[in-house]
């Protein structure tokens, strides 16, 4: 894998909004405007608005081929060391006709967001680049009143310094679900709920292999087209799977996740990471989902945790696309065994 440069305080930051445009639109640029602060504030770093981020949702929309320019021209840009996209969405799968890997391959560079952002990241795996499946702006950098310290202390630790990660540990608290997005309410922070760390809830022993994964209902909107991976990506790999936001029903759900099992892609893997579900919505449900289709083609031997902080919560963790992480079901550990960065 390619792996960019770590960043440092000083360092500029390109901002791209490569799915929702929302970011523009006048009833959340107040937000916009407070992760951008807390750039500089909370990491030291500078920051330079792509030229059509902030053009709002109807334009973005309208003209996909202007939200791959902007990234295209980061990538390219020698002030920019890292792009971090302001939120998903739906559809960024509409920009890929207009991304330039080859210049991403011979430029690389910190390139950061989730959800949505699946579609990206895994293209770029596919042609050999570590990306990062963490915080997007106008989620995790401007959250209400201030920045979770787990959201910043993994941001410091797999983006600022190039030793080997060692132990993910999950959050110890979760914000309870309900962006306050109103301005109005941007000086009420959200509830913390305690969390109960890794749950278990398959399979036994310590496995090893590479980290690749998404978003569950990204990776169904994926499916069929040349930017889903070849099922040789997902060998001896730990597949990282999380839900949005829309609460996907677990019978719907169960659908997506066997339809991963006909393709072969849990025949082959060495592991599995969930994700905590957006406020705890359908928890129970969903870890019987996984449980289930595994028995049905006999992987009850394949190590699965769940409850990971990573995707659709807050505060979030980063997973780095690539990169070797171990899970120990013994002591309920996952190790990312070594640097994410240059």
């Amino acid at each position: 894998m390619i792996k960019p440069v770590k960043i440092k305080k000083g360092d500029t930051i390109a901002i791209v909004s490569l799915s929702s445009g929302m970011a523009g639109d006048d009833d959340f640029i107040w937000r916009t405007k407070q992760g951008l602060e807390r750039l500089e504030s909370v990491f030291g770093l500078k920051y330079k608005v792509m030229p059509n981020a902030l053009k709002g949702s109807e334009y973005l929309y309208a003209y996909p081929e202007k939200r791959a320019e902007d990234f295209n021209q980061a990538v390219l840009d020698p002030e920019v060391k890292a792009i971090i996209c302001t939120i998903g969405g739906t559809e960024s799968v509409r920009i890929m006709s207009y991304i330039d890997v080859e210049a991403f391959k011979q430029n690389p560079k910190i390139f950061m967001g989730y959800s949505d952002t699946t579609v990206q990241h895994l293209y770029f795996y596919q042609h050999g680049i570590t990306t990062y499946y963490g915080p997007a702006l106008l989620t995790d950098f401007a959250e209400n009143v201030k920045m979770d310290e787990y959201t910043i202390s993994q941001i410091l630790n797999l983006l600022f310094t190039d030793n080997p990660v060692g132990r993910i540990y999950t959050s110890e608290t979760v914000r309870k679900f309900g962006l306050l997005w109103d301005e109005i309410a941007k000086d009420f922070e959200r509830e913390n709920l305690l969390n109960t760390g890794y749950e278990v809830i398959n399979g036994v022993g310590k496995v090893q292999g590479h980290l690749i994964g998404g978003c569950v209902e990204s990776l169904n909107h994926m499916q069929g087209t040349k930017y889903f991976p070849e099922l040789s990506a997902f060998k001896d790999a730990i597949l990282f799977l999380e839900t949005s936001e829309r609460h996907t029903h677990p019978e719907v759900l169960e659908q997506y996740i066997r339809t991963y099992a006909v393709m072969g892609i849990f025949d082959i893997i060495n592991g599995m990471i969930i994700g905590r579900p957006q406020d705890g919505v359908y928890y129970e449900e969903i870890k019987t989902v996984f449980q289930k289709v595994l028995k049905e083609i006999g992987r009850e031997d394949l190590p699965v945790f769940y409850n990971a902080s990573f995707g659709h919560n807050e505060p979030k963790g980063i997973l780095p696309y690539g990169v070797q992480a171990e899970l120990d079901t013994n002591n309920k550990t996952f190790t990312i065994l070594e640097n994410a960065i240059e």
